[in-house]
């Protein structure tokens, strides 16, 4: 009976490994057998995927022709051990998908060489020498940058999967893989068990080893987080922000808690950019492999639709609106917006509007998708990506604020409303930046860090970015007592949150987005509202801004314009000082030059510059004792890390309840070569507050013909459908709706 027993035992141990080597080929996770078969069918036939191989073929035989070199890690980013373990990741990637395409073995018995040359390392690797992380690596000195080289490298094994011997595979998994992805994880629950980019790097890492490995325990311990884990929920990481406040970790916890029903991803575009590749590439091989997931339909499918999301957070030129901490010049032209692209376009439905942006990429995806990409280029079927005017909600339900963006005649204001963004958010609330076709004409300043430059900080977050620009005095957002909105502290900031109060782009004439913040500051409330207004008479729309602030204490006011370029004319009589001092101590205010300050005795003020060929003019509506002071970042910073970049500042003192509003124009030109200025004043004759109660603020505009407009803000009640009536100069004004224009 025993020896029965042990038969039947031996059959069906037998048919489970057959039928697990058969439902394991390789490769599997981003390629698969069937598509390298379709993509060598296509060889030579289709431009944009040619290119983008033959391309790629030349980097990795130069990297082939250098040798391998896999140095002892001591460097921060951009050091030389740092840059050189990062760009083996890559290639060994890159030689994994040539394996597959060329069927050349030189390409195989490169990635096998330098993964033998890693196992025979790992095996005795310390934690890196570098200290500065919450959660070391070993490769790198932050458990960040080792998760990045898994999830390259589990593509490259993948690839040459076939190619290596049984020996040799389990040598890899013992010693290698299996050690790396439990460092990643078990060993750094405080980097893996969150909700965060870092931890959705770690995720994709551990469960896409799993994938190649066929392991269950690491594709569960990516999708659902490591069992049994407590930790301390009040810990937080290098940037501020809790570790694992809430308890939710693993790859469906980072999906469902940073994006919200419209795809926007809470820690800003920057650092959505970067998670996309973990999120999307991941997914591509849960999809392949375990399609029973429907990874690409969890949550109403938001990974495709943050990817829309995404593109639609970037200006004219591509480049990301630097919410948040974010780098200027960070745009759809990265490598995990191509591979962003290439998944929506073959996953998604197919918009032709996704193929003029891979034709601007002029790169593919060596898989599926990127030949389904470069096959619909090459067919003709690329349409135009049309950028409209949006709204996109914050927070998992989207009830956390978002990002308001109006865009008109080239024209795009980025109005923030968004929650805290994790710990890489900064405080400023209902913040704005503008643009006129990709150039920056009031800006948002970003981060203060040169990624991956060594001799900056390591390549490192700078300590400015913590004194300068995630501070409130930082944006163009209203700054209470020179204290930034929330104190300053992360644990009060991800509380709260502004709320949309109306947002509304169906009107040719008027956009209009505005929302309310009530806990920025204790007792002061701050509703603001933008709109961007065409009218006849003006070369351009312009920008209306109105911000209503109601406190129960008497306050100073600040509210900056950190404006692009060379001061052209201002009405207001300033002085200079002989001897430059920062405008202030601390919050952001010691990094502040004040190289001016001029009492406003207009009714309306006036200020003009000049930028990128264009005249700009902002018109203010002041009051008696307001200042104006003209500021200039770079005070208190021995070391050069900031940029030193103009703005003005209007200040009011010693009110409680009171109203900021500000047009900005963009009118004219200007050309060195002809040297002949075209429109260079402003159109606006005078900006006037005509009502302001509790229940309705109303705005003439009278332009420089003396034609006049009306703008009227019900600031309490927003409905699409309540009617309001409001008599203004002995005219009465009916309307329907949150606001009137009347023109």
């Amino acid at each position: 009976m025993t020896k029965n027993i042990t038969t039947i035992q031996v059959i069906i141990c037998c048919i489970f490994l057959c039928f697990s080597t058969m439902a394991q080929e390789h490769p599997s996770l981003i390629l698969t057998k069937a598509g390298v078969q379709n993509i060598r069918a296509e060889l030579g036939n289709v431009p944009l995927f040619d290119a983008s191989l033959e391309k790629l073929k030349q980097e990795v035989d130069a990297e082939i022709a250098l040798g391998i070199d896999t140095p002892v890690p001591q460097d921060y980013s951009g050091g030389y051990t740092h840059e050189r373990h990062k760009r083996n990741m890559v290639v060994m990637q890159q030689a994994g998908v040539l394996y597959q395409i060329l069927d050349d073995a030189k390409y195989a018995k490169y990635v096998k060489d330098m993964l033998m040359q890693y196992e025979a390392m790992y095996k005795t690797l310390p934690l890196h020498p570098k200290t500065r992380s919450y959660a070391r690596g070993k490769l790198f000195w932050q458990c960040l940058n080792d998760s990045n080289w898994l999830v390259y490298v589990s593509q490259a094994y993948d690839c040459i999967y076939d190619y290596l011997d049984n020996a040799e595979r389990k040598k890899l998994e013992k010693n290698l893989f299996r050690p790396f992805a439990d460092h990643i994880s078990v060993d750094s629950p405080q980097f893996y068990q969150r909700v965060h980019n870092h931890s959705t790097w770690g995720n994709a890492a551990v469960g896409m080893i799993g994938l190649v490995m066929n392991d269950k325990e690491l594709i569960d311990r990516a999708l659902y987080g490591i069992k049994g884990v407590s930790l301390d929920k009040t810990a937080k990481d290098d940037d501020g922000g809790f570790l694992n406040k809430d308890g939710k970790a693993g790859f469906l916890a980072n999906i469902e808690e940073p994006f919200s029903p419209d795809g926007y991803y809470n820690e800003g575009p920057y650092y959505q950019r970067y998670a996309m590749y973990p999120f999307l590439i991941f997914a591509e091989g849960l999809h392949n492999v375990k399609p029973e997931l429907k990874i690409f339909e969890y949550k109403d499918g938001v990974l495709l639709k943050s990817i829309d999301a995404l593109l639609n957070l970037s200006d004219a030129d591509g480049d990301f609106f630097p919410l948040n901490d974010g780098q200027k010049g960070m745009s759809y032209y990265n490598n995990a917006l191509v591979t962003a692209v290439d998944i929506s376009y073959y996953f998604g439905n197919q918009d032709p509007g996704l193929l003029s942006i891979a034709a601007k990429q002029n790169k593919v995806l060596l898989d599926d998708t990127g030949l389904a990409v470069a096959l619909g280029v090459k067919n003709g079927k690329a349409e135009p990506f049309e950028k409209k005017s949006i709204n996109l909600s914050d927070g998992p339900e989207g009830k956390q604020g978002g990002v308001g963006i109006l865009r008109s005649d080239g024209l795009e204001l980025v109005f923030k409303y968004a929650s805290q963004g994790s710990s890489h958010g900064h405080y400023d609330k209902l913040s704005y930046s503008y643009y006129e076709n990709g150039d920056e004409v009031l800006q948002d300043y970003g981060l203060a860090r040169f990624v991956n430059i060594e001799q900056k900080g390591g390549g490192n977050y700078l300590k400015e970015n913590k004194t300068w620009a995630k501070q409130t005095v930082a944006h163009n957002t209203l700054v209470q007592n020179e204290q930034s909105h929330y104190q300053g502290k992360y644990d009060i900031g991800s509380k709260y949150h502004p709320i949309l109060y109306l947002f509304d782009s169906s009107q040719e004439d008027i956009q209009i987005v505005s929302a309310k913040e009530t806990n920025a500051y204790p007792g002061t409330k701050m509703h603001r509202t933008m709109a961007i207004i065409k009218q006849d008479g003006f070369e351009k729309p312009f920008m209306l801004d109105i911000l209503k602030v109601t406190s129960d204490s008497t306050n100073q006011y600040d509210l900056p314009f950190y404006f692009m370029g060379q001061v052209v004319k201002t009405n207001v009589d300033y002085k200079i000082p002989n001897t430059l001092e920062p405008l202030g101590e601390r919050n952001g205010y010691q990094h502040l030059w004040l190289e001016g300050t001029g009492m406003t005795n207009n009714e309306n003020t006036k200020f003009s510059w000049l930028d990128n060929g264009r005249f700009y003019t902002m018109t203010s509506a002041t009051l008696p004792n307001d200042e104006l002071k003209l500021v200039r970042i770079g005070a208190n910073d021995p070391e050069f890390n900031l940029r030193r970049e103009a703005g003005v500042i209007l200040r009011r003192k010693d009110t409680n309840n009171t109203l900021f509003v500000s047009t900005i124009e963009s009118h004219g030109s200007y050309s060195p070569v002809s040297e002949l200025a075209i429109n260079s004043n402003s159109n606006i004759k005078e900006l006037k507050v005509v009502v302001d109660t509790a229940a309705y603020t109303a705005i003439e505009i009278t332009a420089i013909n003396d034609e006049t407009s009306l703008f009227i803000i019900a600031n309490t009640n927003n409905s699409k459908e309540a009617e309001h009536k409001l008599k203004i100069n002995d005219k009465n004004y009916e309307w329907s709706g949150s606001y009137h224009f009347n023109k």
